[in-house]
């Protein structure tokens, strides 16, 4: 049995049922870009804690606004697998308002299919501030509340279940959702997991989400998240990984910004430098969603670990090129021109 069709489902596509290789999970936000000038940064001595400042109580101006529909952790992930030949779907909720319809539209033009996302009466979708800073951005956040269910084999759907579940930002009334999941996961054990944490989904805690961390194929974080989950001070990307890989994740990524990214598996650990950026980045949104859903679109189309583990960087470097987590992604053609011509030292070193 297949995962059930929810709102969105045309029933013009029933036909013989497909593969489906990259299923999103994960809330899906529009995201307003408001460009100002009339700032500074404020970072504390020998840290690297900033923080964005402006006139308090005045009026301040700002540059331009740009307002992407259809992004957020997965379905900038969904995206960037759609654009890389995969066939590629959502799970999420929108409301009944203008911008869940901009939303539709968008995922529609990406060919990401839109027939799992729950479409609520009497909700709002989700809306988020960017204030974008020279190439940064801080970002003010609100996820609205929504009668989650898991699209579960009650009903045939057009297609069979996924090859890859990829698993990211929900909100904070989502946990019993995530076991819902879970229980779909153990019935199909087949599908395989890749699991880039939120905000609230490392509030909730190892404990909380066990099931999940058990069941993962692949786990993406960013190094402070390492921490942040595991409650280390440490800050060696070995022993992070160790820590994250006994959780139950077979494999472990980890970011670490210009730095680069690290790979655990089978007690092994790789590291991956940045792609060279191609010119001064532009905008950084959406770079680490670019690598993380990228390197999980590898493994979807049969790449190794550490064929993945290249591809991820390139999208990263392509996006911030571009306004929004969207636009810089590349097609499969374009990532591997790049990945062709990549200098002598982009290269993947084993650290032990």
């Amino acid at each position: 049995m297949g995962l059930k069709a929810l709102s969105c489902y045309d029933d013009s596509m029933a036909e013989e049922k497909k593969q489906l290789d990259f299923l999103a999970v994960g809330d899906i936000v529009t995201d307003a870009f408001i460009k100002i000038k009339d700032a500074h940064i404020n970072c504390k001595v020998n840290s690297e804690e900033c923080e964005l400042c402006m006139s308090f109580g005045d009026k301040i101006p700002y540059e331009s606004v740009h307002v992407i529909p259809a992004v957020g952790n997965s379905p900038n992930a969904a995206v960037a697998a759609a654009r890389l030949g995969l066939k590629a779907a959502l799970v999420s909720n929108i409301g009944d308002d203008q911008n869940g319809l901009a939303c539709l539209a968008q995922l529609e033009k990406e060919k990401v299919d839109r027939s799992f996302i729950k479409i609520e009466k009497g909700k709002q979708t989700n809306y988020h501030y960017v204030l974008w800073y020279e190439v940064d951005r801080t970002i003010l956040i609100k996820h609205h509340s929504y009668e989650r269910e898991w699209p579960d084999t009650k009903e045939t759907s057009f297609y069979s279940s996924p090859r890859w579940i990829y698993l990211s930002s929900l909100g904070e009334d989502s946990l019993s959702f995530h076991m819902e999941m879970s229980g779909y996961l153990k019935r199909h054990p087949e599908i395989k997991l890749a699991f880039q944490p939120g905000t609230y989904q490392i509030e909730f805690g190892v404990e909380k989400l066990k099931d999940i961390y058990e069941q993962t194929e692949v786990f993406f974080c960013n190094l402070e998240e390492a921490k942040r989950i595991l409650g280390a001070k440490s800050e060696d990307p070995l022993l992070l990984s160790e820590g994250l890989a006994i959780l139950g994740p077979k494999m472990v990524v980890i970011s670490d910004g210009p730095k680069g990214a690290y790979l655990y598996q089978n007690g092994k650990l790789w590291y991956m430098p940045i792609y060279p950026d191609i010119a001064p980045p532009y905008e950084r949104t959406g770079a680490g969603d670019a690598f993380s859903g990228t390197f999980t679109a590898a493994l979807a189309l049969g790449k190794t670990p550490l064929e993945a583990l290249a591809w991820g960087p390139i999208n990263s470097m392509s996006v911030v090129q571009k306004i929004g987590a969207q636009a810089g992604l590349l097609s499969r053609e374009k990532l591997l021109e790049y990945l062709q011509a990549a200098p002598e030292n982009y290269k993947i070193k084993k650290i032990n």
